[in-house]
C-alpha cells in the first residue's frame, strides 16, 4: 500500500507542477471556455488575475509539500486536503461557465486522488 500511496502522490504533484510550471502559457483542451493560457482561463471564470497567481502559488507549494510528505508524513493530509479544496474550486468554475464535462475531468480525477491520499 505504501507504493500505491507514493505513486498517487507523485501523479498528483507532478501533474499539477506540469500544468502550472510547464503548460502555463500553452493552450490545452482542458482550459475553461476558449482560454489559451491559465491567466485567460481565470478571466473566463470571472476571477481577477491576482487570484490566478495566488492559486498557482498554492498549487505549486502544496504539490511540493505533497512530495516532501514522503520524508515528512505529517504533511501528507494537509497537502492532500489543500489541493483537494483547490481542485474542487476548479470543478465548480468549469460548471459555472457551462463547460463540457470533459474539461473538468482532470480536476475531478485529481480531486478523487487527493481524497484517496487523505484517507489512505
Amino acid at each position: 500500500m505504501e507504493y500505491v500511496l507514493l505513486a498517487l502522490k507523485l501523479i498528483v504533484a507532478i501533474s499539477l507542477l506540469n500544468v502550472w510550471l510547464i503548460q502555463y502559457n500553452k493552450p490545452t483542451r482542458w482550459r475553461g471556455g476558449d482560454a489559451k493560457t491559465i491567466v485567460e482561463e481565470f478571466k473566463v471564470y470571472g476571477l481577477p488575475v491576482w487570484f490566478c497567481y495566488v492559486t498557482g502559488f498554492l498549487k505549486v507549494s502544496l504539490s511540493l509539500v505533497l512530495i516532501a510528505s514522503y520524508w515528512f508524513p505529517a504533511w501528507e493530509n494537509p497537502a492532500a486536503l489543500g489541493i483537494a479544496i483547490l481542485l474542487l474550486g476548479s470543478v465548480v468554475m468549469h460548471i459555472k461557465i457551462s463547460d463540457p464535462l470533459y474539461k473538468s475531468f482532470p480536476a475531478f480525477l485529481f480531486l478523487v486522488l487527493c481524497v484517496a491520499i487523505y484517507y489512505l
